[in-house]
Parts: C-alpha cells; sequence; structure tokens
C-alpha cells in the first residue's frame, strides 16, 4: 500500500481504527471467507453457524454489551467489528447480527436484571442461539400493528403467546429454522382484556437436544434469493406458556398481582422508545450495506485498471478499461459517494455509541437526531449498495458474473438489505415526519394533524441543525459565492450552500403545503398521501446535507496535507455528480443557471481524469485484506 492510500485510510478508519485493525487479523479468510466452492443449504447454514462460535471465541461479542452487563461497553467498536463482516461473507454477518445485535441487543435494551443474569452470558458465548421474532407475515413496516398476543394468565402467571392467524405468524425470522433455541417475540401484550401495546417477550422454541417446544410450529422459509446462510423461518405460537417473568419489563411490567405498570404513561410513546433503543440493527445494516460496496468498487476498479480492450487508431496496445472516460464516470462517482457514506457512518456510529453509553441520562433530542440519521443513512447507503454492485457486476462484464468473483453474491446478498431493518421508502418517510414535527410529536400518534398544524416559519430555523464541525461548515457557507461566481462549482461554501438551500425549499413548501391542504374536514390521509413524493424527496435532501457535511468535516481532521488534498477532490466529485444527477430540479427552481450546469459537468469529467491515477490507492484505502477479497479480477492477465 502507498503512503498516500495508507494516510487516507487511516482518515476513513475513524475513532476505532484499531478495532478495524484487529478485526482485519482475526478474521481469518480461511475461517470466516465464503466458501470457494458453491454449498447445499443445510452445509452453508452448518458453516455459518460455526463461524458464530468461532467468532464468539474472539472476543468481539463481548464489546456490544455494557460492562455491568457482562461486556466491555465499546458499543461503538463492536458495530465497527460487525461492520468488517461485510468484507467477508454477508451471511455470517446477518447471522452474527441477529443472535447479538437483535436477539441480545433485546435483552440487554428491554429486559432488566433478572434477564440480564439469566441470559446475557450465554448470549455473548453464543451457547443461546437466539433469533428476533417481530415480523409477521401481514406486518413488516407496521410494527405497532403486529397481531401475536401475549395474554397474562392470573391463575398460573403466566403469559400465553398465540398466533390468532396467519397474518400474525412471525416470518423471516434468523435463526429460527434451524439453530435457533429462544425467540424475542414481539406481541400485543394483554392484562384483564386492555391491550398494552407491543411489548416482546422471551419464548424458548427449542429444547438444548433441538426438539421444537409444545405449542411451537417451526417452518422453513427455504431457499433465498440471497443470503444462504441464514436459516429464516417462520414460528406460529398456539397457547404456548411462559412465566411472566419472561416480559422483557424495562418499559412494561406485570405485577405478581396481575396489574400492568409503565415508566411511560403515554402507550404510543413507550411503543417508539422501545424501538429506538434498537436502532443499533439498522445502524449496522447501513455498515454492513458499505463494505460489500467498497468491496465491488475494490473488484472493479481493480480489474478496470488492467484489462485491456480495443486499441486506439493507429496504435497496437489495447486501452486500459479505466482510462475511457465512460468507465471512469461509471466508477468514480460511485467510488466518491462510498467515500461520503462512509464519513457518515463514522459519525453515525460515534453518535450511537455516545447516546447509548450514556443510558437513561442520555440527552432525548440526542436520541431523536440518531434515531433519524439511523433511518436516513440505512436508507441511502443500502440503496447505493444495490445501484452501485449492479454496476461493478456490469463493469467487469461477464468475469463479474462469474460466481468465482463475488459480485454475484455480493448483489444477491445485499439485494435484500433495501427493505429488513426497515423498508426504504417507509424510512425516509419516518426521516421527514421527525423533521416536520417536535420531538413531543415524533411520540404522538404521527398522524398528518401534527404535521399539518406545525408551520413553515418554526420548522425552518429547527431543521437546519449542523451534524459536525459546525463552525467550519457555517463559515464555509458565508464565504460562499453567489451562483454567477467566477470561483467555479468546486468552490466548497457554493456546494454546502446549494445542498442546504435545497433541503431547506423542499421542507419549507411541504410544510406550508400540508398546511395549506389540512384546512377543517379534510381527509387528512389523504393530505399526506398526495404529498408523498415530495415528503421523499426532502428527506433524502436533508441525508444527502449531512452526508456531504460528514464529508468535509472529515477532510478537516485530515492531519495529512497530500491526503486531504485528495479526500478534497473525491469530495468534490460527490458533491458535483450529486447535483448533476439532479440538475433538472436546481434548474427548475433556479439554483444553478443553465451555464454552470454545464459547468458542473465539465468538472465531473475533470475529476474523474485528476483522480484516475489515484484509482487504486482510493480502494487500496478501505483495507481490506486481499485474502477476503480472494477473486481472479485482481490478477491482471498478463
Amino acid at each position: 500500500m502507498t503512503t498516500l492510500a495508507t494516510a487516507i485510510q487511516q482518515s476513513l478508519d475513524g475513532r476505532w481504527a484499531a478495532i478495524r485493525d484487529e478485526a482485519r487479523t482475526d478474521l481469518d479468510p480461511e475461517r470466516f471467507a465464503p466458501p470457494s466452492e458453491p454449498l447445499d443449504l443445510e452445509s452453508y447454514r452448518a458453516r455459518i453457524a460455526d463461524q458464530v462460535q468461532a467468532l464468539a471465541a474472539t472476543g468481539h461479542a463481548k464489546r456490544g454489551f455494557p460492562r455491568a452487563l457482562g461486556g466491555n461497553g465499546d458499543l461503538g467498536g463492536s458495530v465497527t467489528a460487525f461492520e468488517l463482516l461485510g468484507h467477508a461473507d454477508l451471511s455470517l454477518m446477518v447471522k452474527a447480527g441477529v443472535h447479538w445485535g437483535l436477539f441480545g441487543g433485546a435483552v440487554a435494551n428491554l429486559g432488566t436484571e433478572r434477564h440480564h443474569t439469566a441470559y446475557l452470558p450465554s448470549i455473548i458465548d453464543a451457547t443461546l442461539p437466539g433469533c428476533f421474532a417481530m415480523t409477521e407475515t401481514g406486518h413488516g413496516s407496521d410494527v405497532q400493528s403486529l397481531g401475536t398476543t401475549a395474554t397474562y394468565d392470573p391463575a398460573t402467571d403466566e403469559l400465553v403467546v398465540h398466533t390468532p392467524d396467519l397474518r400474525a405468524r412471525k416470518d423471516y425470522i434468523g435463526g429460527a429454522a434451524r439453530d435457533g433455541r429462544m425467540a424475542a417475540v414481539f406481541a400485543q401484550l394483554v392484562t384483564e382484556g386492555e391491550s398494552h401495546g407491543v411489548h416482546c417477550v422471551l419464548v424458548p422454541i427449542r429444547d438444548e437436544s433441538g426438539a421444537t417446544m409444545p405449542g411451537v410450529t417451526i417452518g422453513d422459509c427455504g431457499a433465498k434469493a440471497g443470503l444462504p446462510g441464514v436459516d429464516n423461518g417462520r414460528l406460529t405460537f398456539e397457547q404456548v406458556r411462559v412465566p411472566r417473568t419472561n416480559l422483557l419489563n424495562r418499559y412494561g411490567d406485570i405485577d405478581e398481582d396481575g396489574a400492568y405498570t409503565s415508566p411511560i404513561a403515554n402507550p404510543t410513546r413507550r411503543f417508539f422508545t422501545m424501538l429506538g433503543t434498537l436502532v443499533r440493527g439498522r445502524i449496522s445494516v447501513a455498515g454492513g450495506a458499505g463494505a460489500a460496496t467498497r468491496t465491488a468498487l475494490t473488484l472493479a476498479v481493480t480489474y478496470a485498471g488492467h484489462r485491456r480492450q480495443f486499441a486506439p487508431p493507429g496504435g497496437t496496445d489495447e486501452v486500459i478499461l479505466l482510462d475511457y472516460r465512460a468507465h471512469q464516470r461509471k466508477l468514480l462517482p460511485a467510488l466518491a459517494k462510498s467515500y461520503a457514506l462512509q464519513y457518515a457512518q463514522n459519525e453515525l456510529v460515534e453518535l450511537m455509541h455516545d447516546v447509548q453509553s450514556a443510558g437513561d441520562a442520555a440527552d432525548e433530542h440526542q436520541q431523536r437526531e440518531l434515531e433519524a440519521r439511523a433511518a436516513g443513512t440505512k436508507a441511502v447507503a443500502t440503496a447505493h449498495a444495490t445501484a452501485t454492485i449492479q454496476m461493478c457486476r456490469e463493469a467487469c462484464g461477464g468475469a463479474g458474473y462469474l460466481a468465482v468473483n463475488r459480485l454475484p453474491a455480493l448483489k444477491a446478498d445485499t439485494d435484500v438489505f433495501t427493505t429488513f431493518e426497515g423498508d426504504n421508502t417507509v424510512l425516509l418517510q419516518l426521516v421527514a415526519k421527525g423533521l416536520l414535527t417536535d420531538y413531543r410529536d415524533a411520540f404522538g400518534d404521527l398522524d398528518t394533524m401534527g404535521m399539518v398544524r406545525f408551520g413553515a416559519r418554526q420548522f425552518a430555523g429547527a431543521v437546519i441543525e449542523r451534524s459536525s464541525a459546525r463552525g467550519l461548515i457555517q463559515r464555509l457557507i458565508d464565504s460562499a459565492p453567489g451562483r454567477d461566481s467566477e470561483k467555479g462549482p468546486t468552490d466548497r461554501g457554493w456546494q454546502l450552500d446549494l445542498f442546504e438551500d435545497r433541503e431547506k425549499h423542499l421542507i419549507e413548501t411541504l410544510a406550508l403545503r400540508l398546511r395549506k391542504a389540512g384546512k377543517p374536514g379534510a381527509d387528512l390521509f389523504d393530505v399526506f398521501n398526495d404529498a408523498q413524493d415530495h415528503v421523499i424527496e426532502a428527506a433524502r435532501a436533508h441525508v444527502d446535507r449531512t452526508v456531504l457535511e460528514s464529508f468535509v468535516a472529515a477532510i478537516d481532521r485530515c492531519e495529512d496535507a497530500s491526503a486531504a488534498q485528495t479526500l478534497s477532490r473525491v469530495c468534490d466529485l460527490y458533491a458535483l455528480s450529486s447535483i448533476e444527477s439532479d440538475k433538472g430540479w436546481f434548474l427548475e427552481h433556479g439554483r444553478i443557471t443553465p451555464a454552470r450546469s454545464k459547468q458542473v459537468t465539465a468538472a465531473v469529467n475533470d475529476l474523474c481524469a485528476a483522480l484516475r491515477p489515484h484509482a487504486q490507492e482510493l480502494v487500496d484505502a478501505f483495507g481490506i485484506p486481499k485474502a477476503w477479497l480472494g477473486t481472479e479480477l485482481l490478477a491482471p492477465l498478463d
């Protein structure tokens, strides 16, 4: 690796660089990389189950749990190590995430001391394989409407977990089909005929010998488009009885007399508070998607740097693929966006670590910011993964279609990322709703009236909040030239101002549109539904702005001058290629002139040419061990 690549890697690795280096060493490709030969479904699942046990032995899993609960309290380090699994085998990443992140996270964050003492040691060392039973056949995104019930029986001091119909069947549950012995089941909690909303109950689904528990029916989802090593299954409960104490009771409890109590009186706020504690899964999916995308780009850029095709007129040597402008245009803007998203992910993980390490003392405003940024980053990062991995496959031609070169598996394995841990369209709507309401309304009914009543004037002052390096960003914007300035489109202040101006415009006009349409007697669902395209566009603009600011802040922190200069060009390419892809909006709304639009396109071409000599260094800086990549795309033919 060159000196420049090493310096850029140090910048990219961020606060938990030591954890990344440790994972690069600990995750032996002989043990943790994808299989070199095709495996049948059972063999692949068995391989991944074995890898989970090996991963537990490394001690990485302890990072995800507080010291008081048997871990070492490095929550950010845990998510960072998990992200690195995305470079190895995505089936392992998901399987590990389900067990430690979702199942273990539910016990740690929704349970209390009795659960922590009884279960966390065996969760951490993976001797109690678990699964996370939230999604139902009839309800994925709408968790509040789950149909499974957990009814308290005072005669036996038990909870009776039941699946009333097919729509309430737990579906797509990772770990259920083969290995899971206990499920964290999300169900409507009922006492004395009254429902208290969705709560989580621990339900054994297999005994220690692997036999299915009475009343539990387990099905197998079978082969999927990808993630063959993850044993997704279906769970149905027929009046399954568990002790009352199996209720994870941090936010809602039933006492020995059968009385329900909660520290949060409002049921809707209680529900969103519970879900908010599980935000780490969404952040981890974004990180895994980013890792898979960087793997694909490393393969495609490396291949394009030595693959030759067509000789120029009068020449004899064929041209290297990456010397073609069209090929640069395919790969380099996507590479720039991956850099931007990595810095945004690093910042998001830091925020998560600080907020969740604070526990109940965490600032509510920071918690709301964390949830919104997690939703937006996950939506954008997973969509970028889907588009970029497909582009990398095409950029490698027939070689990219070969299973041995990993791109088909990366494409298949990440495809589901756009819809699990939150459907991307729903997540972007959540981002917009968070922008349109204050914290109290966000934990209310989330109906349209709350948004309609919140005027644009109040909103404009609240929405634009700097993600990092606040003083730096504001100084750059304050010094931004006008749209016809001679400074040109690579002026950083101009870029930041344009991204911010677009976000402000979209959100202010959305708020005014909702307020205008939401007059007395209006159908509030129709009001919001009619503006749904506007809602999603506003959310995307918000995420784009925060991602750009994260990149700018990272460059400012970079201590190596040469690395900072190169990263500045990469940031320019991210910003300008983003503007170019949406130039219709900027032109329609008078934010850029036709002349400036042409300058943006020319600047993107110039940046591609300027970064071409550094393309290999930029992917080397991802720090992916070559043994993990392990494909023939890396080696020149001559």
